[in-house]
């Protein structure tokens, strides 16, 4: 064999030993969690950093080190996309009920492990056995809510809200936002007009695509996230969001603008869960990550933080939490609905076949290119 070959193999032979050993001396576990924006307790303004605390509870309980990598998307399908392409790997993702069900459907979740959650005993039963995880297999309820509008009552008239109509009155032209996405954008409408948001009637879906064209020239924005500055600061005056998300705007909107808040009567109950990914590197410790989050400090935190209503009966029936939310808040994210899944099952977003999603995603390209 060539010298210089040789010479070259032993190199390699070399580096690749360094490497190896520099990996196996690593004591250090990698957790990667792809979340929504603004979805966890961060530490802000001192506030409780979740992911810093689990690494260091973690390592207290474990004596193990662990790194969390935290990375953020602004749709479901966003995050579908980026996990079916098969580029990247996640250990615990959050999605919302619908894509549960699509993801669980294409192969793309793993069954849990209960044993190592132990903490899911907290999860209201009426958050259980719901469409999109019948047998509780691939989920554990994080959040869930009721879209509404939200709208600046310095510039809106009274007399105009209480409905959708509101998305579609031509007096507020160009100050109205719209979801950037399929899904949301086409309920809005689909809700609007008493239509069913899971029909499988393309005829239905062309109805409501007209809805939106009739809207489009009314929209300022086709947003996501961009809507939390938009409103804060008064670029537009009306929006649909969920309805957490209402009070992180009106904590920090200009002082010339007020955001109030309401729950059209036919609209959207969603639920956004925590799953593990089949593309996960360690099922087992996204598994205690899981659990973790169903504790009392981390739970309260979370949902304090982010605003949205808890599943988790530690979170709801905490006084402190109670207190700090106060009672318009806890009016607003935990209405009385008599029962949820009754109201969940009647208007909650379910998994659509390939061939209705792909009729979806033609209106919807349709709908922003013309």
């Amino acid at each position: 064999m060539n010298k210089k070959i040789v010479s070259l193999i032993l190199a390699l032979m070399l580096v690749a030993g360094i490497c190896l050993t520099g990996c196996g001396s690593s004591d250090t576990l990698t957790l990667n969690v792809y979340n929504w924006g603004e979805y966890i307790s961060d530490g802000s303004e001192g506030s409780f950093d979740t992911i810093r605390e689990f690494e260091k509870w973690y390592q207290e309980t474990y004596g193990t080190k662990v790194k969390v990598n935290y990375s953020t998307y602004a749709s479901n399908e966003d995050m579908y996309s980026k996990l079916s392409s098969g580029a990247v790997s996640y250990d615990v993702i959050i999605p919302s009920d619908y894509m549960i069900a699509r993801m669980a459907s294409e192969g793309m979740l793993l069954p849990l492990n209960f044993e190592n959650i132990p903490n899911y005993q907290y999860i209201d039963d009426s958050f259980k056995g719901l469409y999109y995880d019948a047998e509780n297999q691939y989920s554990i309820p994080y959040t869930y809510g009721i879209v509404g509008i939200i709208y600046n009552a310095n510039v809106v008239d009274a007399a105009d809200v209480g409905s959708w109509d509101l998305m579609w009155n031509e007096k507020y032209a160009g100050n109205i936002l719209q979801y950037n996405n399929s899904r949301d954008a086409f309920g809005t409408a689909m809700y609007k007009l008493g239509l069913d948001v899971n029909s499988t009637d393309t005829a239905v879906w062309d109805t409501a695509y007209e809805e939106l064209m009739n809207q489009k020239p009314l929209v300022g924005s086709y947003v996501m996230d961009e809507i939390y500055n938009m409103m804060e600061s008064g670029e537009a005056a009306i929006g649909s969001y969920y309805a957490g998300d209402y009070f992180t705007m009106r904590d920090a909107q200009a002082a010339d603008v007020d955001l109030q808040f309401y729950y059209p009567e036919r609209t959207n109950f969603y639920v956004d869960a925590m799953c593990i990914p089949s593309c996960t590197q360690n099922k087992e410790l996204a598994e205690i990550f899981i659990n973790y989050m169903l504790s009392e400090e981390p739970a309260v935190a979370n949902a304090e933080h982010t605003n949205y209503a808890s599943p988790n009966s530690i979170v709801y029936t905490n006084a402190g939490y109670i207190e700090d939310m106060g009672a318009d808040a806890m009016e607003i994210l935990y209405p009385e609905l008599g029962d949820f899944a009754e109201r969940y099952n009647a208007f909650a977003y379910r998994n659509m076949d390939a061939e209705m999603l792909d009729y979806l995603n033609t209106l919807w390209e349709n709908l922003k290119i013309n």
